[in-house]
């Protein structure tokens, strides 16, 4: 008995010091003041200062995948997200909006393109970036005002070269446009198997060059994320920036996907726990930016969509909700 006994203590403190490995870094304090205030500020939708579910355009397209950014002068936004359409492929869209819930659609950018992304240059004009198939890469379009790109007049064209795998590569966001030079993120299908995170460059619309994103992934991964890690968008909060992304907790199941806050500085990442007014338990396609609401008000606004897997009963879709900040 006596000889039995420190055994068990020792079998006791190795099974909780591997227990405290196992967990994820991100679990014991917030990854970061930004991280922790994104959280507090989105993860609860009942809280929000207005919101809708199932989001749709005037035409009665669903808008998926919607990304949000606020056009100069008062009240018009721009939304560019996709549709399944009657040709049975998606086609990415652009629509405004006086009042972020109703939505006229302005120019179809043609089938096979999704998972758009909008992002001003800083002088008038604006870029686009989506996954483009046959053979999904990533697209970019340059266009000279806001007319151009309702109109779907492009200015500047390139189409990028898959060089991190031989199956896909997609699912664009544009973090930076400084004079000729674009900076984007995005997704890789690893082996041909799954969707892990990139970095990109572009410049001057004719010279790629992309890169692994290891580190996100890692901090996903830490979660015990097992499938894709996709869709992601940069927001600012608390002075600091902050990477909101979605990681697949179970391979090929909708139903798991988890929207996460992380921390470029700390490589960590805060889980978001997304609560609906119905218990959703899926959101995929995150977005976040800091917009000036309908009433006038700074707020952030918050894009997810809601896998029917994983969607309470009239929430599936496109949801956009805000809260002030």
């Amino acid at each position: 008995m006596t000889a039995a006994r420190p055994s068990a203590l020792a079998a006791a403190a190795l099974a909780a010091v591997l227990l405290l490995i196992q967990l994820p870094a991100a679990s014991a304090r917030p990854a970061s003041v930004a991280t922790a205030r994104f959280v507090a500020l989105a993860a609860d939708v009942t809280a929000a200062d207005g919101h809708r579910y199932g989001l749709r355009d005037d035409t009665g397209a669903t808008m998926d995948a919607a990304q949000i950014v606020q056009a100069p002068g008062a009240g018009t936004y721009l939304a560019v997200y996709h549709s399944m359409r009657a040709d049975g492929r998606f086609h990415s869209a652009v629509a405004t909006s006086a009042d972020l819930l109703h939505w006229h659609r302005r120019h179809d950018f043609g089938p096979g393109s999704s998972q758009p992304a909008l992002a001003a240059d800083g002088h008038g004009g604006y870029v686009l970036a989506y996954e483009k198939d046959p053979r999904n890469h990533i697209a970019v379009r340059g266009y000279a005002d806001l007319d151009a790109l309702l109109t779907g007049r492009a200015a500047h064209r390139f189409d990028a070269p898959r060089t991190l795998s031989g199956c896909a590569e997609g699912t664009p966001a544009i973090t930076a446009v400084h004079g000729g030079t674009i900076a984007l993120t995005g997704h890789y299908r690893a082996d041909c198997d799954t969707d892990r995170q990139l970095t990109a460059t572009l410049e001057d619309f004719t010279t790629w060059y992309a890169a692994p994103d290891h580190r996100l992934d890692r901090a996903v991964r830490a979660y015990g994320t097992r499938g894709n890690i996709g869709d992601r968008d940069r927001v600012r909060l608390a002075g600091a920036p902050m990477v909101l992304v979605e990681g697949q907790r179970r391979r090929g199941d909708f139903g798991s996907w988890s929207a996460y806050a992380y921390d470029p500085a700390s490589g960590r990442a805060d889980r978001v726990p997304v609560r609906t007014g119905g218990g959703s338990t899926s959101f995929a396609n995150p977005s976040a930016t800091r917009i000036t609401d309908p009433d006038g008000r700074r707020a952030l606004l918050t894009s997810l969509f809601i896998p029917a897997e994983g969607a309470a009963p009239g929430e599936s879709g496109q949801l956009v909700y805000w809260r002030e900040l």
